[in-house]
């Protein structure tokens, strides 16, 4: 897998493409959630984690909307959108502000949770799709120089 980082100049967005569907049928609904659920709790340690809910029941909540947003986005049950509406992500996260480095910390701390899907036989045609799309769409979230 190429697991890199793309870099782009501030407020760049470039074209996003979502998951292919195979990654939802190699991993399901409820294996999207504990991969967000895992990257949860090493935010938790994290430089970044001052961007989440400090508040414990608060931070599980982003935990779920996290997950229903991903298990949309890789063509499952629009959870996101029937309990929060559309994801619109970007004013979402416009209050939080997320500069290169933050989005570099956040993604950086998947690359171990996929390679140990990877080991897990989750192929990695899905994974490389998942990265790619992680990859991008976090560029899409900087909001702050």
């Amino acid at each position: 897998m190429n697991l890199t980082l793309t870099k782009a100049p501030f407020g760049a967005r470039p074209p996003v493409a979502k998951p292919i569907p195979q990654f939802l049928a190699e991993v399901t609904e409820e294996g999207i959630r504990e991969i967000v659920f895992v990257h949860y709790e090493l935010i938790k340690e994290s430089s970044i984690r001052h961007l989440f809910p400090k508040d414990e029941a608060e931070f599980e909540m982003a935990k779920k909307h996290a997950s229903d947003f991903f298990i949309q986005i890789c063509g499952g049950t629009n959870h996101f959108e029937q309990n929060r509406g559309a994801p619109r992500m970007i004013a979402r996260h416009a209050p939080f502000r997320i500069t290169q480095d933050a989005r570099d910390t956040w993604l950086e701390l998947y690359i171990p949770i996929l390679e140990d899907l990877k080991t897990e036989g989750i192929s990695e045609e899905s994974l490389q799709s998942f990265w790619n799309y992680l990859d991008i769409f976090s560029l899409w979230m900087i909001n702050t120089k």
